[in-house]
């Protein structure tokens, strides 16, 4: 670049935070760019969450064939289906140069001007000078590198960091992309291995123990708490835990990974111990080790040591927490930053919402901003769990008198019909006046059916206003009414 090109905003991530927020100030008429290090659409849209569903897409087309093919009318031989692993794979790989170039298009479209590097903050907005950041030539090393060549310099007003989160390995046992796993590593698996052990058991080790369990490779989740989804309400972890056993997975909860050793002639020997008892161990012998234990935010190389930008917790602190109007501002003036790089929930659309919140605020528009309380969260094995708004755990821990309804799949029509009566619905109100303080499905199509209980807690619905609505018939939907019912003690078919 031979001259020093000035935007209103610089946004720094290409991700679901990143594009939607810049997408979002230009349509409010601010002159934008966008600095992405690797692929447009960030983890979640290349390493994360739509790469992962079109695997587990391919792992339930899979599993209906061989298993339930003759139930349906269908007469499939399962000893002569045959799995190409590299189509699977690749099918998952190619749906991300798609919907990358999709992003591209959009920022396009909207006239915002996307810089290839990686970005370093070397000032914050001062009385005299913008904010400045040095660009530089990146690898494309989603765990580490900061960048190399120089490419030259770019100004703003303002900056937005959305610059995501990245996997957490385990303390002396980097990943290293064929015996270690982290979740990008998993996506680019070119051999299927046959046999696996998943340390953790939150929605990524879930899904990806779905995954290869479905393909027939041996799967051992460790789980270091004494119940898998431990974010999940329990009678969901439980119930979860039955059909996944079920299903062939077998699961170490309350043990921790205390060694990982890899083998010379391939694949490792892992040993856990009781977390009660830490004499209590065992030895587990497989070809891969997938390391799910959570995220950390993303920022090394992003900034100059001398700003003293404030971190705690290995993410970004901003006014998110402080303030019930946030603008999400850094310490440094001008700096902004939003997503899984500032901490949990680290959720794509929680990241989305807080761009669109924080550039309209930045025009200094009206926004409601984000609803903390009202996030949906989603785990994509089937069947699926979703969960909004409190735990009975929580109900519990905060003193709350509270009602309970539960409704079985078992004997819900559409899921008979549909062959899908594994899971069941848990929905909990506040007493006496029936708000729903939360709301927990296990089942056929969850993600889907938990927006209808996130939009009740958002216009503060109660109890009744859900049992006063028509559900149409037969769908899954009427689960929900079923157990709205059942806090009542006015369950029709359970």
């Amino acid at each position: 670049m031979a001259e020093t090109k000035h935007f209103d905003l610089i946004v720094i991530g290409g991700g679901p935070g990143g594009y939607v927020g810049a997408i979002r100030a230009a349509q409010m008429g601010m002159k934008v760019a966008c600095v992405e290090r690797n692929k447009l659409g960030g983890v979640c849209l290349n390493w994360g969450c739509i790469p992962t569903k079109a695997l587990l897409h391919n792992a339930e087309l899979y599993l209906e064939a061989i298993r339930h093919g003759r139930d349906w009318g269908f007469d499939i031989d399962p000893a002569k289906v045959a799995v190409d692993w590299s189509k699977v794979m690749g099918r998952s790989r190619n749906i991300t140069t798609q919907i990358s170039s999709g992003v591209a298009y959009l920022l396009k479209k909207n006239k915002i001007e996307h810089f290839e590097g990686h970005a370093k903050i070397v000032s914050g907005k001062t009385a005299t000078s913008p904010c400045r950041i040095e660009l530089s030539k990146a690898d494309q090393n989603y765990y580490h590198g900061i960048g190399g060549e120089k490419l030259g310099e770019i100004t703003a007003d303002r900056i937005l960091i959305a610059t995501g989160a990245a996997p957490r390995e385990l303390p002396g046992t980097p990943c290293d992309g064929k015996t270690i796993l982290s979740s990008y590593d998993a996506l680019a698996c070119t051999e299927q291995p046959k046999s696996i052990v998943i340390v953790g058991s939150g929605a990524i080790g879930m899904e990806f123990a779905y995954f290869f369990n479905a393909f027939g490779t041996k799967v051992t989740v460790v789980e270091m708490l004494d119940r898998i989804l431990p974010v999940e309400d329990d009678d969901i972890s439980k119930a979860a835990l039955k059909t996944f056993t079920k299903q062939g997975m077998d699961f170490l909860v309350a043990h921790t990974t205390t060694k990982i050793e890899k083998k010379a002639s391939g694949g490792a020997t892992v040993t856990v111990a009781s977390t009660q008892d830490k004499s209590q161990t065992k030895t587990i012998d497989c070809d891969a080790v997938l390391v799910a234990i959570g995220v950390k935010g993303r920022f090394e190389g992003l900034f100059d040591a001398k700003l003293g930008l404030r971190v705690e917790k290995d993410h970004i602190w901003t006014d998110f927490k402080d303030k019930k109007e946030p603008t999400y501002q850094t310490s440094v003036a001008g700096v902004y930053a939003i997503g899984d790089v500032i901490g949990p929930p680290w959720l794509a659309h929680v990241s989305s919402e807080e761009a669109v919140a924080c550039v309209e605020r930045m025009k200094g528009h009206h926004t409601l901003g984000v609803d903390y309380a009202s996030i949906p969260g989603c785990t994509y094995c089937n069947p699926q769990i979703a969960s909004v708004g409190m735990t009975e755990r929580d109900a519990k821990a905060k003193g709350i008198a509270y009602s309970v309804g539960t409704y079985n799949l078992k004997s819900h029509g559409k899921a008979i019909a549909v062959g899908a009566t594994e899971g069941l619905v848990k929905i909990i109100t506040s007493k006496p006046y029936g708000e729903i303080l939360g709301a927990h499905i296990f089942g056929e199509d969850a993600s889907e059916l938990i927006g209808e209980m996130c939009l009740a807690r958002r216009v503060e619905a109660t109890i009744e206003d859900v049992i006063s609505t028509v559900h149409a018939h037969p769908t899954m939907h009427e689960a929900l009414h079923e157990a709205a019912l059942a806090t009542e003690g006015r369950a029709i078919h359970a």
